[in-house]
């Protein structure tokens, strides 16, 4: 009818790419059909398959995520970030700091850190994988490719994959 809004609703798909890595796809959809065709047609394309409802899920831990930028004191944020409940502390190499935590803490944790002078420049919810899939040469330049595709598709919120790809193939790609 004309003027009536189409309820969109939250829907969860999983496949593998190149490589056998792990793919785990949120999508917010008025119309499952053509976004399970389009997923399909994206990892068929770029050399990979959908999977079944739990076939790679039970890859991934969902979690708290704050990120720091480098300048931030990582001995004194890691110390606090313990302190507060925090699960971890990850220091990156370009200095950046996540700290990760349950994501029923997220709030209480970040209310913490706020309070030692630690103000996140991100703040959310998301999917971790709990083992990395490193991928090299083609397979890499695929998995590249078909994440790139995904996050392109209307229906797709977010693309989680334990791809590990090496930053020459970033870069080149």
């Amino acid at each position: 009818m004309a003027g009536q809004s189409t309820l969109r609703q939250p829907v969860r798909y999983e496949g593998y790419g190149p490589g056998g890595a792990a793919v785990l796809v949120e999508c917010l959809t008025d119309n499952r059909s053509r976004t399970v065709a389009n997923l399909r047609t994206a990892f068929a394309r770029n050399g990979g398959n959908l999977g079944a409802a739990g076939s790679v899920a039970y890859l991934f831990n969902e979690v708290g995520r704050m990120t720091y930028p480098a300048d931030a004191d990582p001995d004194r944020l890691t110390e606090c970030a313990l302190d507060a409940g925090a699960e971890d502390v990850v220091r990156h190499e370009d200095g950046s700091i996540e700290v990760l935590t349950d994501p029923l803490e997220l709030d209480d944790v970040r209310t913490q850190l706020a309070s030692c002078g630690f103000t996140p420049k991100d703040t959310n919810v998301t999917q971790r994988a709990a083992i990395a899939a490193p991928l090299r040469g083609e397979a890499a330049e695929a998995m590249v490719s078909l994440l790139g595709t995904l996050e392109n598709l209307d229906d797709v919120q977010h693309v989680y994959s334990n791809a590990q790809v090496p930053d020459e193939v970033l870069a080149r790609v």
